[in-house]
């Protein structure tokens, strides 16, 4: 696999090794090694996934921007499996260098990227093609005392979402979250990290 850091610390976009011939394809979508070996080494620690998750929506619908406080914070490692999505996540680390700022990756059934969002950061997605299924692996249970967001709506974010927004089919919890001006973040950054 080949990972790439970002100009977001702690965000890194994950590509597998594909072998391709007639037949189709193969590639691992996942080895706890690997991801020790070399995930471990740019962090400084390991992740240990305890939970896989997977959602289909259709063209239109925005999922986020969430996040889980601590001490039930999670880490993610998401990948689109069919069709397609934008996949955001945004610095909410009090302190951070990059806080309120956003890295976007575009997800697809066909370029296989995973994309992994460490703790600090409010994830979420838009769905670009009639129908996408995404999955993703979580390093922490779901804990639902522990919910939070920040709207997806939040223009301030500046957020390019390649959808029209006010055509975007969201949850009712999604549509109660602050904006980032009235947000008070959980977490803080850490230079030592």
């Amino acid at each position: 696999m080949t990972i790439t850091p970002t100009t977001k610390q702690r965000l890194f976009i994950i590509e597998p090794r594909l072998f391709a011939d007639a037949r189709g394809y193969f590639f691992e979508s996942f080895s706890q090694r690997d991801f020790d070996t070399q995930i471990s080494k740019l962090l400084g620690h390991t992740i240990q996934f305890v939970q896989d998750n997977e959602s289909m929506s259709s063209f239109g619908v925005m999922r986020g921007l969430h996040f889980q406080r601590p001490p039930f914070t999670q880490a993610k490692l998401v990948r689109c499996v069919k069709g397609r999505v934008l996949d955001v996540a945004v610095d909410i680390r009090k302190g951070s260098p990059t806080y309120g700022q956003h890295l976007a990756v575009e997800l697809t059934e066909d370029n296989h990227r995973q994309f992994l969002i460490t703790h600090g950061f409010a994830h979420g997605f838009a769905v670009l093609t009639d129908i996408a299924v995404f999955q993703y692996k979580c390093d922490n249970y779901y804990a639902p005392q522990a919910d939070g967001g920040i709207s997806i709506l939040d223009q301030s974010l500046g957020i390019d979402w390649q959808i029209p927004t006010d055509k975007a089919i969201l949850s009712e919890k999604d549509t109660k979250h602050p904006v980032l001006a009235d947000f008070e973040s959980p977490f803080v950054f850490d230079y030592n990290l």
